[in-house]
């Protein structure tokens, strides 16, 4: 019985790898859209988004599943408990991702004064939030607490680019560069990457709570 326990455990990292992937390409799709104007990556964006909503849907049931089926002890409750709370945060990316490339697709194509600066630091937070979802679901995978709480001090390193792409735009706004709508849409996907890094940071504290029974946000309540 344990084994067959273990082995649905495995089936469970390997679903969640695999949605991990599919957050990771759409973030990377989304944002090539906006730098590398390929706004034909839309729809792929959206297929993804809807990929990722089917995967949450059979890693909720497969968690069901251990539940009914099994007699998980107190620990494996909690690694299934924190893998449909992963998933949750999981499906959220994918929306955000989809939001970001409505808005670049939308977007005014009047990138100059932007170009120097502002641009690159949204390339750096894409990198840096696709880079924690992935690593914070290996620290799942692997059971690596460590792991786990560098990608919460990584959030920190989005934050600061989200601080300084605010003030780039605000003293475009401010200079009366007339890319005011330009700006309000760039400030909004640098809002949806740091959101994303939130995420990311919400998994990363629920496999803290999978090896620990410890959550430092639900005990702070």
């Amino acid at each position: 019985m344990r084994r067959h326990f273990e082995k649905q455990l495995e089936e469970l990292n390997t679903e969640l790898i695999a949605m991990g992937a599919l957050c990771k390409q759409s973030i990377a799709l989304a944002t090539r859209i906006l730098l590398k104007d390929e706004r034909g990556l839309k729809q792929e964006v959206e297929s993804m988004e809807e990929s990722i909503d089917r995967k949450e849907r059979e890693i909720e049931t497969l968690c069901l599943r251990l539940l009914l089926q099994q007699q998980p002890v107190a620990g494996d409750l909690r690694i299934i408990s924190a893998a449909l709370k992963m998933i949750s945060d999981m499906e959220r990316i994918g929306d955000q991702s989809r939001d970001i490339a409505e808005i670049s697709v939308e977007m005014n194509e009047c990138l100059s004064g932007c170009e120097g600066s502002t641009l690159p630091h949204i390339g750096d937070m894409a990198t840096a939030t696709s880079d924690m979802v992935t690593r914070s679901i290996d620290s799942f995978v692997r059971r690596d607490l460590a792991l786990a709480r560098a990608v919460m001090a990584e959030d920190s390193v989005v934050d600061e680019l989200f601080e300084k792409i605010k003030q780039e735009l605000s003293s475009l706004i401010r200079a009366g560069s007339g890319q005011g709508e330009f700006c309000i849409d760039l400030l909004m996907i640098a809002k949806y990457l740091e959101r994303i890094g939130d995420h990311a940071v919400n998994i990363a504290e629920w496999v803290e709570f999978s090896l620990t029974g410890r959550h430092a946000v639900e005990e702070q309540r």
